[in-house]
């Protein structure tokens, strides 16, 4: 018989298993929701039910746009099919500084700091750049779903809130 003994198992950190999506029945999802179509998350602009078919169940025909990318996506799925949706946050960071590579240095409320974003190549992109070159003082909205990140728009911060 063997021993087994605790202490020559080592373990990886980890995050704590928080699932990115969840999955929801396709004639639950609404326009303007998120849903994850071919592995990437998007927002819902249009949606049409046909009827049930000679051959079982009614179709959920779905356009959506990648949120990161602003592909066009289509899915057909059966109405009673789950899909997954995706877990999108936002959240308000002020801007730093900008480095040479156009990552932005980023810090939110609680003194939490951020440096792996970069300025994205988009009109957001730009309106952080004309910003940053009046020297105003920036807050950029970032959005955040299965483990990628985008600046998504830019204000200027407040008088006096920082």
């Amino acid at each position: 018989m063997s021993e087994v003994t605790d202490h020559d198992n080592q373990f990886e950190a980890t995050d704590a298993g928080a699932s990115e999506t969840y999955p929801m029945q396709c004639s639950a999802l609404r326009k303007n929701g998120y849903v994850m179509i071919k592995q990437r998350p998007c927002k819902i602009v249009d949606m049409s039910t046909s009827k049930t078919g000679k051959h079982g169940h009614a179709k959920v025909h779905l356009v959506a746009i990648d949120i990161f990318t602003g592909k066009k996506l289509e899915e057909l799925c059966p109405s009673t099919h789950n899909m997954e949706v995706p877990i999108v946050k936002r959240s308000e960071w002020q801007l730093i500084n900008i480095d040479d590579d156009e990552y932005m240095s980023l810090i939110d409320d609680s003194g939490a700091s951020k440096d792996d974003l970069k300025i994205p190549d988009s009109d957001v992109g730009a309106k952080i750049k004309a910003m940053w070159e009046e020297e105003k003082d920036i807050i950029v909205v970032i959005q955040k779903a299965v483990n990628e990140e985008i600046a998504i728009d830019a204000k200027e911060a407040p008088r006096g809130s920082i």
